[in-house]
């Protein structure tokens, strides 16, 4: 049920101050989890870095969630991570939210466009993190044509 194709992993934990009226993890919480993911992502492949150094870097175009179970306090999320496509300009990375039970939670994905905030225009996504990406998930998404 966790999935063996997702190679990046983070475990949060849920705090009671993401509760909402209800008694479950508000859905803006969710967003949060994903964003910290997406970023773990990011520092994974050194594009974290890369955006300090050069001002170039991803820029969120979409992201959707499908909710499928309630979270509660206490507990941690596990939130398991791996890029779907890369086109020209842009990638997609999908996000899969495990509960303390190994239950899916949610499932989200991310179409994030490589930008340039230097010239405020997209650019083409990087060979060298395609590689790292590559590298890190063990595909080869010119061989197999963006698996």
């Amino acid at each position: 049920m966790m999935g063996n194709d997702f190679q990046v992993k983070l475990d949060l934990r849920v705090d009671w101050s993401e509760l909402d009226y209800f008694g479950h993890v508000n859905n803006v919480s969710f967003f949060k989890y994903i964003q910290a993911s997406r970023v773990n992502y990011w520092d994974n492949i050194g594009l974290t870095q890369y955006h300090r150094e050069t001002n170039i870097g991803p820029m969120v175009a979409s992201c959707k969630c499908d909710f499928k179970l309630p979270l509660f306090y206490p507990g941690k999320v596990t939130i398991l991570s791996r890029v779907d496509f890369i086109k020209n300009t842009s990638f997609g990375i999908c996000h899969r939210l495990i509960n303390d039970k190994g239950e899916i939670v949610a499932e989200a994905q991310d179409i994030l466009v490589m930008f340039d905030f230097n010239s405020n225009e997209k650019i083409s996504f990087p060979k060298e993190f395609k590689e790292k990406i590559e590298q890190l998930e063990g595909v080869n998404w010119d061989k197999n044509n963006n698996p």
